[in-house]
C-alpha cells in the first residue's frame, strides 16, 4: 500500500477556502435533494467512483459505483428518480476541511475526510458511512470543478444499496 501524500504546508489559504466551498456546495446539493445539480460539480468528462478502503489499498479498480462523464451521472439521477425502488431517505454530510497534497497550475490533488448520516423516512438517523474523498480539482471557466472524485469507504459493507451519490 502506498502511504498517503503529506499535506502541502504552503498551500494557498484562499485556494483551500475555495475547495472547501466546492465540497460544501456539493454536499448541500445532495443533502437537499438537488441531485440534478450533482453532475455540474464535475467537468464534462469528470469521473466519480465509490470504492472500499481494501480495494483502494490493493489498487483494484472494481468498486461500488462508477460514472464517467456528465451523461452517466445524469443517467444515474434519472434512474434514481424514475426507475429505482428504494425506501425514501436523505443524507447529511459532515466534511473536514480539505488538504491539498499536490499542486500544478490549475490542477490540485486534494483529500478530505467525511461522514454521511442517513435518515430513513420512518426511522432514526444513523451513521451510514465514513471515509475520505480523494479528488482532482481543476479550474474550469474561473470556477473549481472535480475532474475526478474517488470516494473511499472505510467499511467493506454498506447496509443498503447506494442509490444517492455520496
Amino acid at each position: 500500500m502506498t502511504p498517503p501524500l503529506p499535506a502541502m504546508t504552503d498551500a494557498d489559504p484562499a485556494l483551500v477556502r475555495r475547495i472547501d466551498a466546492l465540497n460544501r456546495a456539493y454536499a448541500h446539493a445532495i443533502d437537499e435533494d438537488l441531485l440534478e445539480e450533482w453532475p455540474n460539480f464535475f467537468v464534462e468528462t469528470g469521473i466519480y467512483r465509490i470504492t472500499t478502503r481494501a480495494n483502494h489499498a490493493a489498487d483494484m479498480p472494481v468498486g461500488l459505483m462508477l460514472c464517467e462523464g456528465h451523461g452517466m451521472m445524469a443517467d444515474r439521477i434519472k434512474a434514481l428518480r424514475e426507475a429505482n425502488v428504494f425506501e425514501p431517505h436523505c443524507y447529511r454530510h459532515l466534511i473536514d476541511p480539505p488538504t491539498v497534497v499536490r499542486a500544478r497550475p490549475g490542477l490540485w490533488t486534494v483529500r478530505a475526510n467525511f461522514a454521511v448520516f442517513r435518515t430513513m423516512q420512518m426511522a432514526r438517523t444513523d451513521l451510514f458511512c465514513a471515509g475520505r474523498y480523494l479528488d482532482v480539482v481543476v479550474e474550469a471557466a474561473a470556477e473549481l470543478r472535480y475532474a475526478e472524485r474517488t470516494v473511499v469507504l472505510e467499511s467493506e459493507t454498506i447496509d443498503t444499496l447506494i442509490v444517492i451519490p455520496l
